[in-house]
């Protein structure tokens, strides 16, 4: 059988598989147990086995174990109500204050969580309620919470960084480090947005009268804030710094995590063995859906698809910019269907030799990829992110979220095109380090 048949035929049946809604790491078990045998018979199990070995003795999966592990900690601890207190006290009387605070926890939430889907769970349980309740449009509120969650992976500490910097042999430190300005401006992006749309109907936020606030308050809230900046200086200054890996800044990260929920006297053992299981469990099933990853690259290079794709893309007439439209294109269209995360683990092993051939800067090719990647998570039909704030807020149907999330995926794709148009706002930054 041809290359690019069985490529398509595998391909082909793991989208289907997304579909049953079956998970992603057990379709991808199926695919790829089912191709081994047909081509290699029993040695398949020998080459199964491998994979998992190389996947659970790479570095880069400590780094992300120990991260979610911190994530986990941060969400039980507390902090989220402190920084919303905090939040709420800082930012003075303003039109559409909300939308400010919102992003405020947006950013500070993705960069100690680096999950958007923790980030929604959190923001719209805690703060959309509030929102409707003082007179905020529902469908702006819930898509600039959609909006927020998206900078969870882009914004260091980032799984998919992680992930992506593994499997495209990438520096994970240079890939950490370049989500943080595109991280910024898309947040930026995202808040004048919404206070635009706010300026031009008012009715869209009401005219809040927030109570005076003292010296002594705002010193006292401006207090609550220093355990999270402890917390980024640790999880990501470190690695600026040179002074630490990603996997020991990670480290640094628990122990400042404990001693957050220490601080919020919310630390007990059962906490901890909570968060740790979450950890280990979701830990796991990365670490499978890897291994499966690791496996369909080598099918790809066996069949002689990996030395095929990288002739075609060197023999392309077309311009390396319309080819990168097209590589964008792929994963956005097909995100709304599919999950993401099997997506990326199919497309990777597949865009990594054409990069390499089209001349492309890796480390802003993949952050762009990671950011295509993290918008599906928001774009209708089936994005993940959609269903979580709809299971958290279940008072604001799936169709309004679905509604309020278009405008801010076209002012994503937006950011996108600025970074296309000026790639040092992904490159520069980690050339510094």
């Amino acid at each position: 059988m041809s290359w690019w048949a069985v490529l398509g035929l595998n391909f082909g049946l793991l989208v289907l598989l997304f579909l049953t809604g079956l998970p992603v790491f057990v379709c991808f078990l199926v695919i790829l147990a089912g191709a081994l045998f047909v081509l290699f018979g029993p040695a398949a199990f020998g080459m199964f086995a491998n994979s998992i070995y190389d996947t659970a003795t790479t570095d880069s999966l400590t780094t992300i174990a120990m991260f979610i592990l911190m994530g986990e900690i941060l969400f039980r601890c507390g902090s989220v109500d402190a920084l919303l207190r905090a939040a709420d006290k800082l930012v003075g009387k303003l039109a559409g204050r909300q939308f400010i605070i919102l992003m405020i926890l947006s950013t500070i939430l993705g960069a100690l969580a680096g999950s958007g889907i923790a980030v929604a769970a959190m923001l719209g349980r805690s703060m959309l309620p509030g929102m409707i309740a003082r007179g905020y449009n529902r469908g702006l509120s819930a898509g600039s919470i959609l909006a927020g969650a998206l900078l969870g992976p882009i914004i260091p500490p980032s799984i998919v960084a992680i992930i992506i910097g593994t499997l495209a042999d990438v520096s994970i430190a240079a890939l950490l480090i370049s989500g943080t300005i595109p991280g910024i401006i898309l947040a930026f992006m995202y808040l004048g947005t919404a206070l635009i749309k706010v300026r031009l109907n008012p009715s869209l936020a009401p005219r809040e009268t927030p109570a005076p606030v003292s010296l002594g308050e705002w010193l006292r809230a401006s207090w609550e804030l220093v355990p999270f900046t402890v917390m980024l200086f640790f999880v990501i200054g470190l690695i600026m710094l040179g002074v630490a890996t990603p996997s020991e800044s990670a480290a640094a990260g628990i122990v400042a995590a404990i001693l957050t929920a220490a601080y919020y006297r919310t630390l007990s053992l059962r906490m901890l063995w909570e968060s740790v299981a979450e950890s280990a469990a979701l830990t796991a099933i990365i670490m499978i859906i890897m291994a499966c990853s690791i496996l369909f690259g080598q099918i790809l290079a066996f069949t002689g698809a990996t030395k095929e794709l990288g002739e075609i893309a060197q023999n392309l007439t077309l311009n390396r910019w319309v080819v990168f439209a097209i590589m964008m294109l792929i994963p956005f269209v097909l995100c709304m269907f599919v999950d993401q995360v099997g997506l990326m683990m199919v497309l990777i092993p597949i865009y990594t030799p054409v990069i390499k051939i089209l001349g492309f800067d890796p480390v802003w090719f993949w952050m762009q990829f990671l950011i295509n990647m993290t918008l599906g998570a928001i774009t209708p039909p089936f994005g993940y992110i959609l269903f979580a704030l709809n299971a958290a807020v279940p008072s604001v149907t799936l169709a309004e979220i679905y509604r309020s999330a278009w405008l801010f995926v076209w002012v994503t794709l937006l950011g996108m095109v600025l970074f296309t148009i000026f790639p040092g706002l992904i490159t520069w930054f980690p050339s510094l380090f």
